[in-house]
């Protein structure tokens, strides 16, 4: 009998780690490991290690060999039910399949002895309760309720949803609470492969030609860019025949180039510049068997190029990949990821992986991904520690020099131990609304209060009621002005003022002379008003205040009420969402 084969020190301790969580728990549970980390050895170490009845899933049939195989040489024996393969068996303790076969065959599936589910390309188990995958868990936990889920991923993340887990080993939270898989056990960081011999370095060159422009392009609710407005950029581009041209001049010393295109148009010109005979194009709608030719062609060096549209991202293993060009916007670090990936595998003779981007695209290869949709086109992921528990936060931001001067933070994502040691999230909120119920701070987005369940008044409600009152001043707040003054008595005053678009104004007033009138301003105000919320920023007098006035933000309505002579401000509504138009926006109130 061989001997097993060598595990690399990380993925030893990824096996470690995934035994621990299991004794202890039957929480579904995620390893990270980037692509051409050798998941397949993973998995054939935990499945050799299984006492009871083990699955393997993978989406596409090149997976589900590639994961047989490196099980086999262990050698032991497993089947395959994978139709994609021309086997359907289920009768050994291991069996590799394909996803679609196996969701059409659940009865072959029926013993309850499987006591391990494993999921490669985990990130594609999608939230709907219908979809493939979650019926076969469904069904082999009706056999076996204490069934363990284990996905394995390059990029934990899912366009639309965001993390695919709930909290992190290294003690932070991801993913919401009722995510389907509850904890990533290990992850292996990209930059220290590289670092460490096991991938080739991604050699990234700017294009010296002209790019694509998609930066007026933004992604739709799912997250994605809509086909036709790709191809309003890439349709007939006077850019295309000089980036083919530079890729082909680039690739002259190179053995094999994947171009990844942003639709079937723009993949089918591509086409018409590279040279003939030395190309194919791989759609969605390629033909099973054409496919399988074309990459046998491809990774058999008879072909150097393989024009793609989105489908050779995950599940594809070509080690002689040298050369990755980029013609599309990628919506995220982790599709990004997938993309160069293809080409970062080892190979004998190879030295590293060019890297052409011709899209613009703004992502850092080994950034980690934030975790929700870039809310701006400068935002970048910034670190953002919390005042409660010191977790050190990643947030999308920007930056002015070294200081982060504003980020989109909502609520801290680090893990505390309650009183009877089990882990829970922090309970800081950077932004939130509070109950007037009971005080309790909540979710900006949240309709009832966590604390005591009461319906959180809605912002648009107390727009309404106030301006249906003849002592109530509702302003559209299209400017806010900071001065330093004095008060009746010469005492030194903070003068707060805010301006509505007709030139109605309000006012307020804070004192910062003594530490306890200092804490009340950064209550009262700070809080509310920080660009950066929960920043250690602690000013001493209005002139330090003003002075940073870069650090503040407005409010998009403030709600006054008449006091006597004056008006005094007892509402400032802030990321207002709602039917009533803000002073930035150019629609009708509706």
């Amino acid at each position: 009998m061989p001997s097993p084969p060598s595990l690399r020190p990380y993925q030893r301790q990824a096996v470690s780690r995934v035994v621990e969580h299991f004794r202890a728990s039957d929480e579904p549970a995620v390893v990270v490991l980037p692509t051409g980390s050798g998941k397949s050895l993973v998995i054939a170490e935990l499945a050799r290690l299984a006492r009871g009845r083990v699955l393997v899933l993978a989406h596409v049939r090149e997976l589900v060999e590639q994961n047989h195989a490196k099980y086999q040489a262990y050698g032991l024996e497993a089947d395959i039910f994978s139709a994609g393969l021309g086997r359907k068996e289920a009768d050994r303790q291991v069996v590799f399949g394909s996803v679609q076969s196996v969701v059409r065959n659940l009865a072959s599936f029926d013993d309850g002895g499987f006591t391990l589910l494993v999921i490669d390309e985990c990130h594609r188990v999608s939230p709907d309760e219908n979809a493939s995958y979650r019926q076969v868990i469904d069904h082999l936990r009706r056999a076996n309720p204490r069934l363990k889920i284990l996905g394995l991923t390059a990029t934990p993340f899912r366009l639309g949803q965001g993390f695919i887990y709930h909290r992190h080993y290294h003690g932070m939270v991801r993913g919401e609470e009722d995510s389907f898989f509850k904890a990533c056990v290990f992850e292996q960081p990209l930059r220290l492969m590289v670092k460490q011999g096991y991938l080739a370095p991604p050699l990234r060159v700017d294009a010296a030609v002209e790019r694509y422009d998609f930066s007026q392009l933004a992604p739709n609710v799912r997250g994605l860019f809509a086909e036709e407005e790709l191809n309003r950029v890439v349709r007939g581009n006077r850019a295309t025949p000089t980036i083919l041209a530079e890729v082909v001049e680039r690739a002259r010393e190179r053995r094999g180039v994947m171009l990844f295109a942003a639709t079937v148009d723009h993949a089918e010109e591509i086409m018409g510049y590279l040279p003939e005979g030395e190309a194919a194009l791989i759609t969605g709608n390629t033909p099973s068997r054409e496919r399988e030719r074309l990459i046998d062609d491809f990774k058999a060096q008879r072909l150097k190029y393989l024009v793609n549209v989105a489908v050779l991202t995950t599940g594809f293993d070509a080690p002689h990949v040298d050369l990755i060009a980029i013609l599309r916007p990628t919506e995220s670090v982790s599709l990004y990821q997938q993309i160069v990936g293809r080409g970062l595998r080892l190979a004998p003779g190879k030295e590293d992986c060019l890297i052409l981007d011709y899209a613009g695209n703004p992502w850092d290869l080994y950034a980690p991904e934030v975790g929700s949709p870039k809310p701006a086109s400068d935002a970048e992921p910034v670190q953002v520690e919390c005042p409660a528990c010191g977790h050190a936060n990643l947030f999308w931001g920007k930056r002015d020099g070294e200081l982060v001067i504003e980020h989109y933070g909502r609520r801290c994502q680090g893990l505390v131990e309650d009183e009877a040691g089990r882990s829970r999230q922090c309970d800081f909120r950077f932004r939130f609304k509070v109950c007037e119920a009971c005080g309790a701070e909540n979710d900006i987005a949240a309709r009832s209060c966590h604390g005591c369940g009461e319906r959180l008044v809605d912002p648009d409600d107390k727009l309404k009621d106030a301006l249906r009152l003849k002592d109530a001043r509702v302003l559209r707040v299209s400017g806010m002005q900071l001065a330093a003054t004095v008060n009746g008595r010469g005492l030194p005053r903070l003068k707060v003022t805010y301006h509505d678009e007709d030139g109605a104004t309000l006012d307020e007033w804070f004192a910062l002379e003594t530490p306890a009138q200092r804490g009340a301003f950064a209550a009262a105000f700070l809080r509310h008003h920080l660009r950066a919320p929960g920043s250690a920023w602690w000013p001493a007098s209005p002139d330090d205040v003003i002075a940073e006035r870069r650090r503040l933000k407005a409010p998009d309505f403030v709600i006054g009420r008449r006091v006597g002579r004056h008006w005094q401000v007892r509402e400032k509504l802030f990321d207002y969402v709602g039917r009533y138009r803000k002073a930035d926006s150019a629609e009708s109130p509706a």
